[in-house]
């Protein structure tokens, strides 16, 4: 069996893993990235939005080619149809540009490769190595041929189904509160505005939203989250779907290019996500904002502390939890607290009626926000309608 070896292994070439290998490389980390697929950023299984203001902070230098669309905010609509317009600065996680995710995934994967990171495609993890009750690496399949990959750290970068974790033993399970599911068509041919996300609340998608990214005049992705618990039937997000569009004569006309579906966890952040020779980044970590469901700037993020952190260890030869735990440290810093109060918000909301959906939708459309955080939100509420927020005290 060939063998190879490296300070880091990096399972997983999404955003998340991309960033990790960079910065890790950039420090000095010898660093492979292996990707199951054969295409880094394909299939899309993503609404393809990201806000402007964490990309300059991780390295990312924006190219025309990855930027399908710049919006200039965000319409979030009640179910009775309010409309509360907020603009790109204060719209959140979601909105600012929507991208290319198959040119921008491999955009990412290009900057670790000019740091120094090799990648190797079509390659699959399939077990970790363990020697002496430490981790020491990953045994996988390239091309069919089986391969040991030597390495100080295992990555776990592998997505929302991750194998990594679940293999070192950390828990990375989901209650059906804490998964959404989803259904998303690319439609073209249609009437809509596109300089503006769009985000539906309330019954036309149970506990999640229905979303309209805009792609360029006449696309755009169009695709709804539906909380796994309130699913009956596998079909049912596609058909909450197909009867939002039905209802809206701009979108009913449109033609399909391809449609994706998935799952995404709305989770609590995990308790831990590393251990002596491992971390897990991104959706294998569960880094991913409860309410929207959006996960790549928390994983870019997550992704360059590790990074950071990694070639600290490499240089110090160490990457024991001695080393790791300033990872833990510096992502629960920067990303835990918004994940906590974003879940417990997510909590609440999804068991609010479309009748008071469309009370706060309509306060916030009266009265707007400084900015689209939750404690903002709620603080809004709470002058206008008390009763609205009493079992939200503990967030405000």
């Amino acid at each position: 069996m060939r063998k190879i070896e490296k300070d880091i292994v990096v399972v997983g070439a999404g955003p998340a893993g991309s960033m990790t290998a960079k910065w890790a490389a950039q420090g000095g980390a010898d660093v492979l990235m292996i990707e199951k697929r054969q295409e880094i950023g394909s299939p899309v299984r993503c609404a393809e939005g990201i806000s402007k203001h964490w990309v300059e902070e991780v390295g990312i230098t924006v190219n025309n080619k990855w930027v399908a669309r710049e919006v200039r905010g965000a319409k979030i609509k009640s179910p009775s149809g309010h409309t509360f317009l907020v603009d790109e600065k204060n719209a959140g996680n979601e909105v600012g540009w929507v991208v290319d995710r198959v040119l921008f995934d491999k955009a990412l994967a290009a900057d670790a490769a000019r740091a120094g990171t090799e990648i190797m495609v079509k390659t699959s993890a399939t077990s970790l190595i363990w020697e002496n009750g430490k981790i020491a690496g990953v045994r996988a399949q390239t091309y069919g041929e089986p391969i040991e990959i030597r390495a100080k750290c295992v990555v776990g970068a592998d997505g929302y189904e991750s194998q990594v974790g679940r293999w070192a033993g950390i828990d990375t399970s989901l209650k059906a509160d804490d998964i959404d599911t989803c259904y998303q068509y690319r439609l073209t041919g249609i009437d809509y505005d596109p300089d503006y996300c769009e985000f539906t609340l309330g019954s036309a998608a149970p506990g999640g939203y229905v979303w309209i990214f805009p792609k360029d005049e006449d696309t755009a992705n169009v695709g709804i989250g539906v909380q796994l618990s309130k699913v009956k039937h596998p079909a049912d997000p596609k058909m909450y779907l197909d009867k939002f569009i039905a209802k809206r004569p701009g979108l009913k006309k449109g033609q399909p290019l391809e449609a994706v579906a998935g799952a995404v966890s709305i989770c609590a952040p995990l308790d831990s996500v590393s251990m002596d020779n491992l971390v897990l980044v991104g959706d294998a970590a569960r880094m991913i904002d409860p309410i929207t469901g959006g996960g790549i700037s928390i994983g870019c993020i997550a992704g360059m502390c590790a990074g950071k952190v990694l070639a600290k260890g490499v240089k110090a030869n160490d990457l024991s939890m001695n080393t790791l735990q300033e990872y833990e440290t510096m992502w629960r810093d920067r990303l835990e607290n918004k994940q906590w109060r974003n879940w417990m918000a997510k909590e609440k909301l999804t068991t609010l009626s479309d009748e008071t959906l469309d009370k706060i939708v309509h306060t916030f459309s009266q009265y707007g926000v400084e900015k689209l955080s939750v404690q903002d939100l709620l603080a809004v509420i709470k002058r206008h309608h008390p009763e609205l927020v009493k079992e939200f005290e503990e967030l405000i």
